[in-house]
């Protein structure tokens, strides 16, 4: 699918401050070379403050930054979604995997974003799924609900479980991860989210609920929600997702995988909040796929 392209923009803050253009792009933005930005520039592309930038002007504070990228072929991705709930404030979808949430990389159109927004144009996400994770996600219909659910997510009044597929036989049957995460140095992205000594607080509750040989089904509960939390987590704790490309055990990167690849397990399975309307627990489930189904006795 090709679409109308895409501008990417960012305010600058004290990080780009002092910085030209060209050095900004290329350092704060690897996931092209140099000389591609370079090119950019010269096409006209790349703006500052709205009028065409040049690779020496040099960044302040509160600038806008704009990359106008011209449209492209989309990759191919499943462009559906289920309803799982909604009135007026709140539409709860689930996602199938390999659909991202918002647009990002080479996704745009082909996003559960853009597909929710043709359906329901007000609707804004309250926050996202990794594109290989399947699942609940919330969105708010209306200012008022995406204030209060977002108070609630800062809060951590929110109850969110997983389903996955771990690796391994571990030697207990529940688990308590409270191992920090944040960015660490990535060859290909500059920075990465994994277990970190530095990073901020995280927390997941891991509860087996079936055994596979050289692998086991459970279920958790997170109670923070850090990028890739479940995966770093459970690869932190030994037991990395099962065809999980990104994590190796003790929770850091490869540094030749991005987070888009694919090929683990990982389910939006249940949330719990008070409703944004009236303050009434609402719990929501995502039927679980196939593969992650507990088996019959």
């Amino acid at each position: 699918m090709k679409n109308r392209g895409f501008s990417y923009r960012e305010t600058i803050d004290r990080r780009g401050a002092g910085h030209v253009v060209l050095d900004w792009l290329a350092a704060s933005h690897q996931h092209s070379s140099r000389e591609t930005w370079q090119e950019r520039i010269h096409r006209g592309e790349v703006e500052l403050d709205e009028r065409p930038a040049t690779e020496g002007d040099r960044l302040a504070p509160g600038q806008v930054l704009v990359w106008h990228r011209p449209a492209w072929d989309e990759p191919e991705v499943p462009r559906s979604f289920e309803v799982l709930f909604e009135d007026e404030a709140i539409l709860a979808v689930s996602k199938p995997s390999g659909l991202p949430t918002m647009p990002a990389g080479g996704f745009y159109l082909n996003t559960l974003w853009s597909l929710v927004r043709e359906r329901d144009p007000e609707a804004s996400p309250c926050h996202r799924l990794g594109r290989g994770t399947s699942g609940i996600v919330l969105f708010t219909r209306t200012a008022s609900a995406s204030a209060a659910l977002s108070a609630t997510f800062r809060d951590r009044g929110i109850r969110k479980v997983y389903r996955t597929l771990a690796e391994g036989a571990p030697p207990w049957a529940e688990l308590d991860i409270a191992q920090p995460i944040g960015p660490v140095e990535h060859a290909r992205l500059g920075t990465i989210h994994a277990a970190s000594p530095s990073g901020k607080a995280a927390r997941s509750r891991v509860h087996v609920l079936e055994r596979r040989g050289d692998a086991f089904l459970a279920d958790v509960e997170i109670e923070t929600g850090r990028p890739h939390q479940i995966r770093i987590h459970l690869a932190w704790a030994g037991h990395p997702l099962v065809g999980d490309p990104l994590y190796l055990r003790g929770g850091v990167p490869r540094p030749d995988a991005l987070p888009g690849d694919e090929g683990y397990a990982l389910h939006a399975l249940r949330v719990g909040f008070p409703h944004p309307s009236n303050g009434d627990w609402t719990e929501i489930e995502a039927p679980a796929p196939a593969g992650l189904l507990t088996r019959a006795p």
